[in-house]
Order: structure tokens, then C-alpha cells, then sequence
């Protein structure tokens, strides 16, 4: 007895050190019962036996993130068949297999590894998060024998390669949970299809919903958001061995993972330690033009259109009363039969190219060799270079175009016509030279001397279309894609009280800016046109555009405008706080900001920003980002405001020049100042200077000190530089503060103001930064960091708060040579 006493001692010793202990091994005939747990060798991943969900009884094997609050699987072992108590185990057996079994000894699931070699095999959880099997000495990564990355789920993981291993006859593919919390195998699949030249088709049962294009050299030619950036590099392989697509993180301290979600999204999410929560960094499918196949065969799809499908080029719809029904899925038809001998070829650009399940691809050829071969072959219809890089490598697509839609990053395709196309399109295009030359001189005089005219007359204009023809809009089509309530000019006055003073916020280069009360009982704030301001038509058109259909909390809500009366006024909703400005700058008023809600604000102006450089529709940047353009909500939610001098840009365009340089002057970065360039890493810098004056309390410009002249960001440099830099820190917090944070976030503020573009940040990784404890690499000096001012020409740094955009000095017009 006492033998045996002593066995069990052992053994329940053993188990829980099992069980406590992060080890990353299974040798031979070791077991992990329910209860315990193996840990990589860094921590980073842990598995073991779980429930889906708390309402679950359903136990499944599997591995999750072991540093992260929330219980996040990223691969399950036994899907299908759940073990329904505690009693599963999971054991490595003398031939170098894995099994799962129940309380009657029964095999849920097994790694079935075709590979058995004796019993000098270990299971290794290695810090990746892939379980392998290997000999006990051997860690080559070619000399797996079984592994966890080979079989994924619903989780795609930095470092596992995604595609189809033709040795070794291996297909590594998504497939989606059925629910949430329901690891089975759900509707959908996402994996490279291997006929033709290869492609990632996403899949809801059989049906193809989604579908990534070719690679193309610097991505899949479906997927425009897949950039260089600074959190993850990506690449693609494709030879007689094996076809693949993988990425890895670019710090190793970002937490990163992409899926495919039971509703069938394709989502990378990133982790932020701060707010404990996936924050959605990008998504495969973007908008309704995603739907595989949405407008059939020769058909295009253009989301700037309404409706959005159309025919390409020498098409027609094949059944036209569908079409009026909305109902594209029959597609278009050739208005001219080929007839092979004489055909041509007519380019088109900024595409997504076609499915690429028939074609006939070579790697090696040219464009002027593509052609000739598509001409040769007459079942051929397009071509198109594989790799846009180099303008090499050959597709030809043998079958209908289906599934393509226009964007600005998409690349040419040369598509098949008859020679009585082409030749008609070529006599049309002389006989409009011919006809449109005189008379395109002849309309511009007569537009001249109408425009001369025009401007004499000094007439009320009413109604919206009238607005939009006589001003010039140019996007008298869209109006319908504003979804913008047009407001009356009565009861915008009734509102304001009939714009009296009392209801006056304040005033800036726009005009001045009332508070208001409809007749149901919405608060709101009214942006009224001055007839003595230098901004007007332009910066209203631009507001108008930018913000009408954006949509973020961090964004202040525009709900309409007034145009009657010869007005120009825009509706928003009311911020109780009125400006960031009004309280950081007011010495009474920040004393309500502690810490915690500066941080807050910080955090919120950043994801506002990344919100118009990345997720809107168009990347926008602001051009004229400062405090008195963040708005505060009842909650002290800040809202970026004021989008009068904000510039679009599509596709990978990323700067402009222009020579109106418009702005605030302390908040513009160096190379919009002096050079008129702007770009998405001059609203960075304008963002540095805002992080660098909520920590302060004091402006950038007006910003005064005994032993210097240097501006805030001088200021802010120098005391980093020598180590001082929590003496920034406004002395009101009188050290309520996490100097951890304020910390990193002066870091930060001057990681964003540095004098060169190309060295900042940008707002993903600003976003990240700010969010997670990733190493910061080391600023350099800040741009106008040695500004010298004489004292007449700074403003004091508390200055009168404003609710407005800006003040009437604050908006300035600057010829760049």
C-alpha cells in the first residue's frame, strides 16, 4: 500500500507540473488529459482542451494566443467531432502518430502522418503556433512529419504558407467555422485554384463569391488594399514544387492574424494590448463590385457608377430588360461577331483582370509575343502581362471575361474585337477631330463671353439642381450618391433664432458658426458662408464631397446643407464641448482633462485619421488638422471637423502639389510650407504637432520660453534629447499621469513631426504604436524645430478658444517657387 501510495503522489505530482509548466514537448507515449496544457517555448502560443463558447459542453483540442486576454483559438483538431465531457486525451504513440480519444478509448481525430519511422518522434509546439511532429533531432523544417500549418482552419498565420505543395500533394486552404462559437466546419472556403494561371477563389459551398485575380507581380490583381506597409511584408511563390502565398510580421511584438469569418469576410485583425480588444485592419472584399461574377460575362462593374454594372467596350447587354431590372447575371454580347483572321485588339485600363480558370499562361514572354500568340489562337479573347513590374510573362484567356471591375491600381488588358469594330472606332475617332475641333473653339468663346456675363448678374438662385449647374459643381450625377437632406433656408433661420448673436459658437475663415435647434428637437450646428471670406464655392463643393458619405465615430456627422437664398450653409451635429481648442488652451477649462481623457483624445484623433488615409471610400488627407478643428462630444469623444481644404485621392496615389497652399501655420508640415506637396505624412505631422500640445497644453505657434526661442516642437526636441522630456507635461496634471504613456506618446508626437516625410510614420503604425508596447525606433529632429520669431510675431498660447475651423488668420495663400 504504501508503494502505491507513493505512486500516485508521483503521478499526481507529475500531472501538475504537466499541467503549470510552459513545455512545448510530447515525447512517445506521453498524454495530455483535459486540464493541461502545452506552451511554445516563448509563450506566446498555448493548446490544450477547450470550449467554444460558456454556454458550450462541447470540449475540442486545439491551440489559442497564450498572452492574450481574450480566448482566441487559431486551429482546432477535432472540428467535427467534439467531445462531449471531460475525459478526451491527446497522446503521441510509439509510431509517431497523434490521437485524440474519448472516455471508451475511441480516436476522435488523429494526425494520420503517412511518414512512420520507429518511435524516436517528439510533438513540438513550436512559437509560430504550428504544431509539428519530427524526429527527436532533426529541427529542419523540410523534415516535418506531420504539421499543423498543413492542415489550417478558419486562421491564416504569420509564417505558414497558403497554397498547395505539389510533391507532397498537400492543399493548405481556409475554411470557415459555422459559427462564432461552432469550430465545425462551416459554408465557406477560401483556397488557390490551380486551372489556368492561379487565383484565390473564396467559395460558399460550390457557388464562388469571391475571387482575388492573379498575382501580378505586386499583388493579386483583386486586391487594391494589399500594400507594402509597415506591419507585415508578403510574397508569392509559384513553381513546379509548390504554390504559395505567406506573410510575416515585420516586429515580432505585433500580434496579427487573418481569417475567414463564418459570414464569409475575408478579415485581418491586429491586437491592441491597450484596449484589450482585435481591432480590423483590412478587408479581402471591399465593396459591392467584389461580388463575384455581379455584372456576367464581358461584363464591368465600376462602383462610382449607378448602377454600377456596364458592358465593356464594343458590348451590349445580352438580355436589355433584365438590365432595367437590375438583374446583370446574363451579362453582355458582342455587337460584332470575331471572325478571327482580321481581328484586333483594344486596351483597357485600371482594371481587375478576369477569372483566370482558362487561360493559358507563359512566364517568360513579352507583351508584343502575347499578342501574337492571342492572335493566332482564335479561341483566344484577351491578353495581358502576368507580372506588371517588368512587363513580362503572358495570360491569355481562352473563354468569356468574367468578373471584371475598374479601380485606380488595376493594371491594362488587351481585349479581342472584329476589324469592322476596330476600323468603325477608328473612323469615329478622325470624323469627332474633325467636327469637335471648330466647334470645341467655337464653345469656348461662346463659354467666355457667357461666363463674362454670368458674372455681371447678381440674381437669387433657387432649387438644388440650379445650385449645382450655375455653380459649377461639375457632379451634377452624383448628387444622388450625397444622401444629403437638403435643408430649407427658413428653417435653418428659425433654428438659429434667425442667426442672432446669442446662438453664435464663434467665427472662422468660412464664416461664422450658430447653434441651433430644429423643430423635433435636434441640436445642431450651423456653418454659415461669410460674404468677406476668402474660402467659399471650392472649400464648400470639397466639404461636401469629402465628408457627405463618411462615416466614423471619430468624425464629426455632417447632415445637410442649405443652398436657398444665395447661402451656402452646412449642417452638422452639435458638440456640446465645442473645440478641442477651447479647453487645452484655457486655463480654467483643462483642468477637466486629466490624463486618461488626453490619451483618450489622442488615441481617438489617430483612428480618425486612419480612417480617411485607409478605410474610407477614397483616401483623404485633411491638409488642415489642428485643435480647433477636433470637436468634442458630450462624452469628450473627439471628432475631426472641418473638411473646407481636404483633397481625395485614389488608388496608390499617396502626394500632390499644388501652389494654393492652404493652412494653419504651426501645424503644416515643412514640405507643404516651403514645397506645396502635400500627402497622407503631412496630416501625420499635423497630428505630431497636436499630440505634442494636448500633452503641453500649449500652441506650437505663440509658444514662449525664457531660455530659447524655439517653437513647442523644439521645445519638446531638446528636452528629449536630454532626457527630460516629462517636464513637456502640462503642469496642471501635477503627476496624475502614467509616465509610461506620456512617455510614449511625446515619443511618438515627435516620431510624427520629423522633417522628412519618408521618415514619419505612418497612421496604421501610429495606431499600433500608440496602442501596444512595440519598441520605438529613435526620432530626429523635428521640421521648423529652429524657427527663430520675434515677439510680435507669436501668439500667446491661450489664446481666445474658437468652436470653428479656424480663425480669420488662420487660413493663409502662399506661391511656392
Amino acid at each position: 500500500m504504501q508503494i502505491l501510495s507513493l505512486f500516485i503522489s508521483a503521478y499526481t505530482i507529475f500531472t501538475f507540473i504537466l499541467s503549470s509548466i510552459a513545455i512545448s514537448t510530447i515525447t512517445p507515449n506521453q498524454s495530455i488529459s483535459d486540464g493541461q496544457t502545452i506552451t511554445s517555448d516563448d509563450e506566446a502560443f498555448k493548446m490544450g482542451f477547450f470550449s467554444p463558447s460558456t454556454s458550450s459542453r462541447n470540449r475540442h483540442f486545439g491551440i489559442w494566443y497564450n498572452k492574450i486576454s481574450v480566448m482566441t483559438v487559431v486551429w482546432v483538431a477535432n472540428r467535427e467531432t467534439p467531445i462531449l465531457d471531460n475525459s478526451g486525451v491527446l497522446l503521441l504513440n510509439d509510431k509517431g502518430t497523434l490521437v485524440l480519444t474519448n472516455h471508451t478509448n475511441r480516436i476522435i481525430w488523429s494526425s494520420n502522418s503517412s511518414i512512420t519511422r520507429g518511435n524516436d518522434q517528439v510533438a513540438q509546439l513550436l512559437d509560430t503556433g504550428n504544431l509539428v511532429i519530427r524526429d527527436k533531432n532533426d529541427v529542419d523544417t523540410e523534415n516535418y512529419l506531420w504539421q499543423s500549418f498543413d492542415h489550417p482552419g478558419d486562421t491564416f498565420l504569420p509564417s505558414m504558407k497558403f497554397g498547395k505543395d505539389f510533391v507532397r500533394g498537400v492543399d493548405k486552404y481556409l475554411t470557415s467555422w459555422k459559427s462564432f462559437d461552432d469550430p465545425s466546419i462551416g459554408e465557406y472556403t477560401n483556397r488557390f485554384d490551380p486551372n489556368g494561371y492561379p487565383q484565390i477563389l473564396m467559395r460558399k459551398g460550390s457557388e464562388v463569391r469571391y475571387n482575388s485575380g492573379p498575382w501580378n507581380g505586386k499583388r493579386f490583381s483583386g486586391m487594391p488594399n494589399l500594400k507594402p506597409n509597415d506591419i507585415y511584408t508578403f510574397g508569392f511563390e509559384f513553381d513546379d514544387k509548390e504554390l504559395y502565398y505567406k506573410y510575416e510580421l515585420v516586429n515580432k511584438s505585433v500580434v496579427s492574424r487573418m481569417i475567414l469569418s463564418p459570414t464569409g469576410m475575408i478579415q485581418r485583425f491586429i491586437w491592441v494590448e491597450r484596449t484589450k480588444e482585435w481591432v480590423l485592419y483590412v478587408t479581402g472584399q471591399m465593396d459591392n463590385c467584389d461580388r463575384y461574377g455581379l455584372c456576367g460575362p464581358y461584363g464591368i462593374c465600376n462602383i462610382n457608377d449607378s448602377p454600377a454594372c456596364g458592358c465593356l467596350r464594343g458590348f451590349e447587354p445580352q438580355f436589355p430588360e433584365e438590365w432595367t431590372r437590375a438583374d446583370w447575371s446574363n451579362g453582355c454580347v458582342r455587337k460584332v461577331e470575331l471572325d478571327c483572321a482580321g481581328d484586333g485588339f483594344v486596351k483597357h485600363s485600371n482594371v481587375k483582370l478576369p477569372d483566370t480558370r482558362k487561360t493559358w499562361f507563359n512566364e517568360t514572354m513579352n507583351l508584343e509575343e502575347c499578342e501574337i500568340v492571342c492572335m493566332r489562337n482564335c479561341n483566344c479573347t484577351a491578353y495581358a502581362n502576368i507580372d506588371v513590374r517588368t512587363g513580362t510573362g503572358c495570360l491569355n484567356w481562352l473563354g468569356d471575361l468574367v468578373d471584371v471591375r475598374i479601380y485606380a491600381e488595376g493594371q491594362d488588358i488587351y481585349i479581342r474585337m472584329a476589324a469592322s469594330e476596330l476600323h468603325r472606332k477608328a473612323k469615329a475617332k478622325r470624323r469627332v477631330r474633325i467636327i469637335v475641333i471648330p466647334i470645341s473653339v467655337g464653345v469656348t468663346v461662346l463659354l467666355f463671353i457667357c461666363l463674362f456675363v454670368y458674372r455681371r448678374r447678381k440674381h437669387k438662385k433657387k432649387g438644388f439642381n440650379n445650385v449645382i449647374r450655375d455653380s459649377n459643381f461639375g457632379i451634377e450625377n452624383d448628387k444622388e450618391d450625397w444622401e444629403l437632406p437638403l435643408f430649407e433656408f427658413n428653417t435653418i433661420a428659425n433654428a438659429t433664432n434667425n442667426f442672432s448673436d446669442d446662438c453664435k459658437l464663434g467665427e472662422g475663415g468660412y464664416g461664422p458658426v450658430y447653434r441651433g435647434m430644429l423643430e423635433e428637437g435636434k441640436e445642431i450646428a450651423v456653418k454659415r458662408h461669410s460674404k468677406k471670406s476668402k474660402q467659399g464655392l471650392d472649400e464648400f463643393q470639397n466639404e461636401v464631397q469629402c465628408i457627405a458619405k463618411l462615416q466614423h465615430r471619430n468624425l464629426v456627422k455632417l447632415l445637410g446643407c442649405c443652398i436657398e437664398e444665395g447661402e451656402r450653409m452646412l449642417i452638422y451635429e452639435y458638440m456640446p464641448n465645442k473645440s478641442l481648442n477651447s479647453f487645452i488652451f484655457d486655463e480654467g477649462k483643462r483642468k477637466s482633462l486629466d490624463w486618461s481623457k488626453r490619451y483618450s483624445i489622442i488615441i481617438g484623433i489617430a483612428r480618425g485619421l486612419l480612417y480617411l488615409h485607409q478605410d474610407s471610400r477614397l483616401r483623404i488627407i485633411h491638409r488642415d488638422l489642428k485643435a480647433s478643428n477636433i470637436l468634442l462630444d458630450k462624452d469628450m469623444n473627439p471628432r475631426i471637423s472641418d473638411f473646407g481644404l481636404a483633397r481625395s485621392m485614389e488608388g496608390s496615389i499617396t502626394k500632390a502639389n499644388t501652389r494654393r497652399v492652404m493652412g494653419t501655420y504651426g501645424y503644416m508640415a515643412p514640405e507643404y510650407t516651403i514645397d506645396g506637396i502635400y500627402s497622407t505624412k503631412s496630416d501625420v505631422f499635423s497630428f505630431g504637432v497636436l499630440v505634442l500640445e494636448i500633452i503641453s497644453g500649449k500652441k506650437n505657434r505663440g509658444f514662449r520660453h525664457a531660455n530659447h526661442d524655439l517653437n513647442l516642437l523644439g521645445h519638446a526636441w531638446r528636452l528629449y534629447k536630454q532626457g527630460k522630456q516629462l517636464e513637456l507635461i502640462d503642469g496642471i496634471l501635477k503627476g496624475s499621469y502614467v509616465q509610461s504613456q506620456v512617455n510614449r506618446a511625446i515619443h511618438i508626437g515627435l516620431l510624427c513631426v520629423q522633417k522628412y516625410p519618408e521618415d514619419r510614420p505612418d497612421m496604421p503604425m501610429v495606431v499600433l504604436m500608440l496602442g501596444s508596447e512595440i519598441p520605438l525606433p529613435e526620432p530626429i529632429q523635428p521640421g521648423f524645430y529652429t524657427e527663430r520669431r520675434r515677439p510680435q510675431d507669436a501668439e500667446s498660447s491661450s489664446s481666445n478658444p474658437e468652436w470653428s475651423s479656424s480663425n480669420h488668420l488662420s487660413v493663409t495663400y502662399l506661391e511656392p517657387r
